[in-house]
């Protein structure tokens, strides 16, 4: 008897290529990618910096066109998708207005979508519950701390309840405590809302610690070295990062990552 799922991958690459060109010449970004996303994963991708893993964020939201391969979302190409409001992006900085209270700037892509005055009220307060912002919305960003405000950008990715969340390293630029709770809180949220995610990082220990799945990349071009499945479970304490099977994990992302820099272009 046949036990596959037929459920259909939520994100989907086959072969994806993108070579940007330059007046120096072409840049291979990323080479012969293949990857399936499934509903309700939480998929970090990791690797050094220029490895393309921002770049194939950017390729499911339609912000980057890919050059060769396949690329669905939904089952629709990624600017259908887009169309559909299909995700929301949370980019490396809150990308807050200042002139607008937290409220205001969460209601921006209501707005922008058209929904009602009280469509927006109701969405407003319904994500500022969970993102633990409850009596913030009438502040300022530049009233909250930098971890407050990325909070309040993944509350405004929320906010026209799209099943999708790509987050571009978020948390980045945040201090280890700010970060370790912020971690904390993401999965807390993914456990609530059972949205599918991706999520890139420079960290191995936020990769470990967040994802159901790692994709670790390698250097220019951007090519998978590996896709490690987490056997951790769902319920995760930061304490669980002194276990035995994480620093397995993390062990095995490091060799991935060491692996990638073999490659020749």
């Amino acid at each position: 008897m046949n036990t596959e799922s037929t459920t259909q991958p939520v994100i989907e690459a086959r072969q994806l290529d993108l070579t940007f060109q330059t007046n120096d010449g072409p840049i291979h970004a990323l080479k012969d990618v293949n990857l399936t996303i499934d509903k309700g994963d939480f998929v970090s991708f990791i690797g050094p910096s220029g490895c393309g893993k921002t770049t194939f964020l950017r390729c499911i939201a339609a912000l980057e066109t890919p050059t060769g391969g396949s690329l669905t979302v939904n089952g629709m190409t990624p600017d259908e998708a887009r169309r559909n409001r299909a995700y929301g992006y949370v980019f490396q900085a809150a990308g807050l207005y200042p002139w607008r209270t937290i409220a205001k700037n969460i209601k921006l892509p209501l707005e922008i979508m058209g929904y009602s005055a009280a469509e927006q009220e109701e969405r407003v307060r319904k994500v500022l519950e969970l993102v633990d912002l409850d009596g913030f919305g009438g502040k300022f960003p530049w009233q909250l701390s930098g971890g407050m405000q990325q909070r309040a950008s993944i509350a405004r990715a929320l906010a026209f309840d799209a099943d999708i969340l790509l987050m571009d390293e978020p948390f980045g630029a945040l201090d280890e405590i700010v970060r370790d709770h912020l971690n904390e809180q993401l999965l807390a949220l993914w456990a609530r809302t059972e949205k599918t995610i991706g999520f890139v990082t420079h960290s191995i220990p936020e990769a470990v610690y967040l994802s159901t799945k790692i994709v670790v990349m390698s250097p220019r071009p951007g090519r998978i070295t590996d896709v490690i499945d987490s056997p951790l479970p769902k319920e995760r304490p930061l304490d669980i990062r002194d276990t035995p099977e994480f620093i397995e994990i993390a062990h095995r992302v490091r060799d991935g990552l060491r692996a990638g820099h073999s490659y020749d272009d």
